[in-house]
């Protein structure tokens, strides 16, 4: 079994935007772990190679593992979570992509500010 890395459960209330007393249903957003960076997509390069800016400044050339090709299906401009390689730190993994109700909860807490705000 797969180790999916920390969820915290974070709970909000859309109509008003604070934090309830227990009611409506909890979002988790997966954070990064050690090496782990959050980027965005930048360029498809063709294959399962595309170019992602993450949140440390760097671009880097990263690909989807095979054991992910079938079930994450990426475009441009999508929000992922990536692993560099330990010996190139130009290129890199994509193990995660995030939903768009991950994504908000990520942008609520800061962990976006820093890629590039044209996305």
């Amino acid at each position: 079994m797969a180790d999916y890395g920390e969820f915290e459960e974070i709970t909000n209330d859309a109509s008003t935007g604070e934090e309830p007393t227990g009611e409506g249903a909890p979002a988790r957003a997966r954070l990064p772990r050690d090496r782990e960076l959050i980027g965005v997509i930048v360029q498809r390069l063709g294959g399962n190679r595309m170019e992602v800016s993450t949140t440390d400044g760097k671009t880097r050339n990263c690909r989807v593992p095979g054991r992910f090709k079938r079930s994450l299906w990426l475009r441009p401009r999508d929000i992922v979570m990536i692993e560099p390689w330990p010996d190139d730190d130009a290129k890199g993994d994509v193990i995660y992509k995030y939903s768009s109700s991950a994504i908000i909860q990520l942008r609520k807490r800061g962990l976006l500010n820093t890629l590039p705000d044209q996305f």
